[in-house]
Formats: structure tokens, C-alpha cells, sequence
């Protein structure tokens, strides 16, 4: 089997009231814990590279090791770029392997990001790779993409169907309350997922499959597990993931995880050298991390996406 699009799972996401994970990768470990997870609950799965993870991994070693992913399992795997700050990056992605593509035009002003989004999706409908587009902006930081809190703005239902015409992606982010990184509420604040918004783009765009960024719950045991073994990280309070479970069943085909990938891995390793100080060999530390990254997507597929057995 080859990388594949994400047409179908979408379609079959938003037919079944279900979504896909989309979990963002570093290096081989992470690759084959969240593989391991997908080939085990038997679950579609797309990975997706940042261009800060990119640049980090190098875009040769990324699409090969994916590759054998797919390879490895067997399973409809969907290679996608997370947050391309423009054109030429998008198209070194799609030239490179990528599937899928996102061009992340929310920071500009409305027509110029209908121009950019519309430039790539032109490469990327040539070349046979589909397109992710965003409308409204997330507080929070993930790579190079930082809008501090108070400057996020929610996706106006009445842009997007003249957006999704305009430009043609086949998919779109949209802002309904989500936020980047592990800090995405302040102390006392109550996450609040906009459904009003969701509902309505939903009506406006029958059957258009939308995604949600910053989507990672911050599970508390991993933040514990980095502070009991030498971290210093304030409580951070994520997405409840019984909303995420409910965007899955109305029009949200894709939902977004890297913090929550992150943490565990961290939190692996700072767990196993605080009580082996003398291990030096990385397989040592990196094996228990790959495994909590694995048992990280399990309870994703199975407690939030809703899509294992799907593959």
C-alpha cells in the first residue's frame, strides 16, 4: 500500500460521526509509537510534519520513514504539512511525497489568504495532493505560528462558504476556541468550544469536512510525571475531551494532537533517568518513551476520534 489522500477517510469520517487523528511527528520514535497504536486498534491515521519539524527531521528522512510506516502496517496513512507559512514550503512538501498539504493564510487579510490558499491548491490539484485551509486564528504557539491570547479571532460562518468556493481546498481549520501548545487558558478560565459556530458551518457546507487545531486535552499524569522528576510546569488545562467527542460527531472529519505527544514523551524520559541515572544508551530511554507515545494515540482512537476499526 502507498500514502493516500485524505478524500475517503474524510468522507468516511463525516458519514460514520467520527474523526481522524492527525498527530504530529519529530522522529522514528514518535512515527512508530502512533503507527503502533493505529495497527493495533486498526484505525486510518494521519501523520503531519510542521515545517519546524521539518527542517528539524529533514524532509528525505521524514517521507522515508513514513514510508515504511505504511509499510510496516499496512494501514491508510496520509502524509500532511501542519501550518505552511506559504507557498514555496508547500510546494517543496508536495514535490517531496506529501499527501496533503495545509497553507495556513489566517494571519493575512482575507482576499490575500483566498490568494495564497488558491495558488497552492492549484499545485496541489495538479499534482494529485489535496488542501487544508484555515480561517480565524488560534491563540498559542506552535513553531513559528504565535497569536498571544486575546488576539485570537473566531472563524465568521459567513466567509466560509464563499472561502471553501473561491479557492477550492478540500478541507478547512476553523477557530471555534481551541488553542496551540499546553498553556491555552488562564488560571480559573473554563474552555469553551464555540459549537454555535461549528453548527453553522456545518450547515452551510453539508458534507465538508472541518478541522480543529490545538485539540491536545493536556492529560494532567503526564504533566504530574514531568514536575514529580525534575520539571517545573504549571497545571495547564487543555480541551475536554468530552467536546472534542462532540466536534467528532458533527462536521469536524480532522482533529490535530502534538502537545499531548510531547508531554508523554518527555515525561517518559525524564521518568526513566531519574530512576536509571547511569542509563546512557538512548534505546534505553526511547523504547519506554515510543510505548507512552502508543498508549497516548490508543486513548485518542478509542476514547475521543471514535475511528478505530475503520482503517
Amino acid at each position: 500500500m502507498a500514502l493516500v489522500t485524505t478524500t475517503k477517510m474524510f468522507k468516511d469520517a463525516y458519514e460514520g460521526g467520527y474523526a481522524i487523528g492527525a498527530f504530529n511527528v519529530n522522529n522514528m520514535e514518535i512515527i512508530q509509537g502512533i503507527v503502533g497504536a493505529a495497527k493495533k486498534l486498526s484505525a486510518p491515521v494521519i501523520l503531519q510534519c510542521s515545517k519546524g519539524a521539518r527542517d528539524y527531521a529533514g524532509l528525505t528522512y521524514v517521507t522515508k520513514m513514513v514510508d515504511a510506516a505504511v509499510e510496516d502496517t499496512g494501514l491508510p496513512i496520509a502524509l500532511h504539512l501542519d501550518h505552511g507559512p506559504d507557498f514555496e514550503t508547500c510546494k517543496q512538501c508536495i514535490d517531496g511525497g506529501f499527501t496533503s498539504v495545509m497553507i495556513d493564510g489566517s494571519s493575512l487579510p482575507y482576499e490575500e489568504n483566498i490568494a495564497v490558499t488558491s495558488k497552492v491548491v492549484e499545485y496541489a490539484h495538479a499534482h494529485g495532493v489535496v488542501v487544508e485551509g484555515e480561517l480565524g486564528t488560534l491563540a498559542g504557539v506552535e513553531d513559528d505560528v504565535v497569536v498571544e491570547s486575546g488576539n485570537e479571532s473566531y472563524t465568521k460562518p459567513e466567509q466560509v462558504e464563499d472561502f471553501v468556493k473561491r479557492t477550492g481546498v478540500d478541507s478547512l481549520a476553523i477557530a471555534i476556541g481551541t488553542s496551540h501548545g499546553a498553556y491555552k487558558f488562564k488560571p480559573g478560565q473554563k474552555p469553551q468550544l464555540r459549537f454555535d459556530i461549528l453548527e453553522e458551518v456545518g450547515r452551510l457546507l453539508p458534507g465538508f469536512p472541518i478541522v480543529l487545531h490545538g485539540a491536545s486535552s493536556v492529560m494532567p499524569e503526564y504533566v504530574k510525571m514531568i514536575n514529580e522528576f525534575g520539571g517545573e510546569m504549571p497545571d495547564a488545562i487543555g480541551i475536554p475531551e468530552d467536546m472534542l467527542r462532540q466536534a467528532a460527531s458533527m462536521a469536524v472529519c480532522k482533529i490535530n494532537v502534538d502537545s499531548d505527544l510531547r508531554l508523554a514523551l518527555t515525561a517518559s524520559i525524564r521518568k526513566h533517568l531519574a530512576e536509571n541515572p547511569s542509563h546512557f544508551d538512548p534505546r534505553q530511554y526511547l523504547k519506554p518513551a515510543r510505548a507512552a507515545i502508543q498508549e497516548v494515540v490508543e486513548h485518542k482512537i478509542t476514547e475521543v476520534l471514535g475511528c478505530a476499526g475503520k482503517a
